[in-house]
């Protein structure tokens, strides 16, 4: 369940601890650090290749606008994904159509931050990608890690909407999920060929 401060304002030790504790924030948290992990270490690659790459302070500078949008998504996943359970755990006295209701309308909700994070992945796993092809070839296998970080992420957010969304056949927000997964795994194989 989420926990009553930011993962952001903890420590490393203390996120950990709160991830392995008995009521975690789950996958979907863990998968949103590490798109913003993986986006840090693109930001650092970029950064490296200024004397080498010309496009390498404008990649950075998307690195780090893609880092923001994905670190407070490890937050909102716990949050709305803990509301959900609340809905489900308060809707046993509802008539079974209004319980049904409720319950996929929390679901669908906590659905929506895993999807953000493999739009946001894939997106980071494409950044790393170029930074693997073009930046400075000493940090060409940490833009690897990055992308290929990015394309776990995209691939375990598939599985995150997929539960969300059981109650919900043919949701285009899975099929569009798998897409991200996709174009993020290739993105990281091109990655994978640069070094």
């Amino acid at each position: 369940m989420a926990s009553p401060r930011s993962f952001l304002d903890l420590t490393i030790a203390e996120l950990l601890e709160e991830l392995a504790g008995p009521r975690s924030p789950g996958g979907g948290s863990a998968v949103g650090l590490t798109v913003a992990i993986a986006a840090a270490v693109v930001a650092m690659a970029a950064r490296a290749s200024k004397e080498s790459w010309g496009a390498a302070g404008g990649i950075a500078a998307q690195a780090e606008a893609l880092r923001a949008r994905a670190a407070p998504l490890a937050q909102r996943d716990a949050e709305i994904y803990n509301e959900a359970l609340l809905v489900r755990e308060g809707a046993a006295a509802l008539p079974a159509e209004k319980r049904d209701w409720e319950i996929g309308k929390a679901f669908a909700a906590a659905a929506e931050p895993p999807l953000e994070i493999a739009r946001t992945a894939a997106d980071v796993a494409e950044l790393a990608a170029e930074v693997a092809v073009s930046g400075d070839p000493r940090v060409r296998a940490d833009a690897v890690a990055a992308a290929t970080l990015a394309a776990a992420a995209a691939r375990a957010a598939v599985t995150l909407v997929a539960v969300n969304l059981t109650a919900i056949d043919g949701d285009p927000r899975v099929a569009e999920a798998e897409r991200l997964a996709v174009t993020a795994g290739e993105a990281a194989a091109r990655a994978a060929q640069a070094v």
